[in-house]
């Protein structure tokens, strides 16, 4: 059980608030667009009783079947000791084990070029959602079309360019906001359906397949519009590990899956009594005098909900780095309570490009429509098949139970994929190739990185081995401790050895760490150190971090010297760093020379190990290695 499920009642309001700002931010703003495309999007359809019935029946069957179904039920429950999303599943399949075969790294391969797909898909958010909501003004006077780009730009660079404040005081705001905005879509869409009760009836499911029927290929691209409704899906699972499953599912049935059935519901019934009004549904609901409230209030929406897939960003790589999946990148945490706050400048700054790129070149959020599907589908449609094997794997479930989950959503899955492969052309093929460029990095630091280590184990030793070294051969001992990093335990670091070889000189005390990122998100403060004695005044430090914890060294050496009786003076310490230079040098079983270009381009930006394990850099000396890949 989670804290958030054993919180008071007051306690479980305020998770409630943050769960409708933080979670349900993506989805509970695709109403201002998912609609108007389902009718002005790459297929258009006729505004009549029949398609609107129809379109409205795909909408609810989708919502149901693919968030309330799929993810509340099914999804949620694969998760990684609480923590969720496309890398939480990854974990749960142990990516390391069984690399020999070949579907195992198929599986593998398939979910990191979902997760660079959900990247791609990332960089859509905030354009589509921040532009779409300020085209509102166009409804309350045409004569303002010309200021929607250059205000949306600027709410884009206010946006990016506040991240490093961090979120936290922000943040208490969002789900007052988020409260109004669902509010708000209930109220708009219940008046509309007050008026034209009939819209109700597609919730049958049989106005839904007499559409597809009556339409056919046109219909069938009708599920590009369709699939916007659902294409937070992903965010919610990703963000399962701030708040748990009991809040995300009590909040979805309860507040966000009502007011968007109420709003969708709502918007089609103003389309059957003003059919013209199809080029902004959801602003035409509202009357004259709450039009500009209404913009101001879905600007401060879409901006919440990009500012929680900005954060989403910043621990989904955070995680990629602690898996071993991408290098090193520097992460600045932004608040002193909450681990998940957390900012990195290289991820912010990318994101920010792609967002004003997307918004000058598309111009509208009806072009950015066209392009925003297809990646989060097939992101969709990946989690699917690795949901379907840690249930095989990790669930115990049969092959006749798992099937019939595989079957039913892929098939979902495959449907809205096929539809949305008709846009690629149109624009979606930016985020595909985004997605394609960053699972190339994932994939070459993942190889460079398994061959680093193979040329390492051929130049290493045991601290046993040197322990005989150093009895049979003395050393100079300086005063001191010195510290030095091992990326296996047991083993004796390279720089180490160097400065043997050259300077004949150790410190009286030497620490060996050897730092671990395990597959669990988190390991509690009293499992994370051992300390380990040998003689000549030579320690092992193990430190074992989950992926979602920050790294500090200092701290959890000053916890072994008052627990665990190290016996260092931390002010007296001078610790050792190695600045690694890649060469290539052909092997048989290395890699392309373009991606050994790539992978040493990497390891001289990635982030020094100063930096990661937040050393004071005036006890730091850095030793240079050359490495053969």
């Amino acid at each position: 059980m989670t804290e958030t499920d054993k919180a008071t009642k007051p306690g479980r309001a305020a998770v409630g608030l943050a769960v409708l700002g933080i979670v349900y931010g993506d989805i509970g703003t695709s109403p201002i667009y998912a609609l108007r495309e389902c009718f002005r999007g790459v297929s258009p359809v006729a505004i009549t009783e029949a398609n609107i019935l129809g379109i409205l029946s795909l909408i609810f069957w989708s919502l149901l079947i693919v968030i309330s179904l799929k993810y509340m039920l099914f999804i949620l429950r694969a998760n990684n000791h609480g923590e969720g999303g496309i890398f939480a599943l990854l974990a749960l399949l142990r990516p390391n084990q069984n690399q020999d075969n070949k579907s195992r790294r198929m599986l593998i391969l398939l979910g990191l070029f979902g997760a660079g797909l959900l990247y791609g898909g990332t960089m859509l958010t905030p354009a589509i959602s921040v532009l779409s909501a300020v085209e509102g003004l166009e409804v309350v006077a045409p004569s303002l079309q010309t200021y929607v780009l250059p205000i949306t730009v600027i709410i884009l660079i206010v946006l990016f360019a506040t991240q490093k404040h961090g979120t936290a005081k922000v943040g208490a705001m969002f789900g007052p906001i988020m409260v109004a905005w669902f509010v708000t879509l209930a109220l708009l869409g219940l008046n509309s359906i007050i008026k034209h009760p009939q819209v109700l009836n597609a919730v049958f499911p049989w106005y839904a397949v007499q559409f597809m029927l009556d339409n056919q290929g046109t219909g069938f691209l009708v599920l590009i519009g369709v699939f916007l409704v659902v294409t937070g899906g992903e965010a919610l699972y990703a963000d399962l590990g701030h708040f748990g499953v009991t809040p995300i599912r009590v909040v979805w049935f309860c507040c966000v899956l009502p007011a968007l059935l109420l709003n969708y519901f709502g918007q089609g019934a103003f389309l059957l009594d003003k059919p013209e009004g199809n080029l902004q549904p959801f602003f035409h609901m509202a009357p004259d005098w709450a039009l500009l409230p209404l913009v101001g209030l879905s600007t401060a929406a879409t901006v919440i909900a990009s500012q929680a897939v900005i954060t989403g960003a910043f621990s989904l790589t955070r995680q990629a780095v602690q898996l071993g999946f991408l290098p090193r990148l520097l992460v600045q945490q932004t608040s002193k309570h909450s681990l998940g706050q957390i900012y990195m400048p290289g991820v912010n700054w990318l994101l920010m490009a792609a967002a004003l790129t997307l918004v000058v070149t598309f111009g509208s959020s009806e072009g950015l429509a066209a392009a925003y599907g297809v990646s989060v589908n097939a992101t969709m449609l990946i989690t699917t098949i690795l949901a379907f094997n840690v249930a095989r794997e990790r669930g115990g479930w049969s092959l006749v139970k798992a099937g019939g989950f595989l079957l039913l959503f892929l098939s979902v899955d495959l449907a809205f994929l096929i539809a949305n492969a008709e846009t690629i052309p149109r624009g979606g093929w930016f985020p595909v190739a985004m997605g394609a460029i960053i699972f190339t990095v994932i994939v070459t630091w993942r190889r460079g990185v398994e061959l680093l280590v193979l040329a390492h184990e051929a130049n290493t030793i045991s601290v046993k081995t040197l322990l005989g070294r150093i009895e049979n051969e003395p050393v100079h001992r300086s005063p001191g401790a010195g510290v030095f990093f091992t990326t296996r335990s047991g083993e004796v670091p390279q720089e180490m050895m160097h400065l043997i070889k050259l300077n004949k000189v150790l410190h009286d005390k030497v620490v060996i760490v050897n730092v671990k990122v395990t597959r669990e998100p988190r390991v509690s403060y009293d499992q994370r150190t051992q300390v380990t004695e040998h003689e000549q005044g030579i320690f092992e430090v193990n430190l074992r971090y989950g992926f979602m914890q920050g790294l500090n060294v200092p701290s959890e050496l000053a916890y072994c010297i008052e627990h665990q009786h190290l016996p260092i003076d931390l002010d007296d310490t001078t610790y050792f760093v190695g600045r690694t230079s890649v060469i290539a040098d052909r092997k048989k079983d290395a890699m392309m020379a373009w991606r050994d270009k790539l992978f040493a381009f990497m390891v001289r930006n990635t982030m020094n190990a100063t930096s990661l394990y937040q050393i004071p850099a005036s006890r730091v000396i850095e030793i240079g290695l050359q490495r053969g890949i």
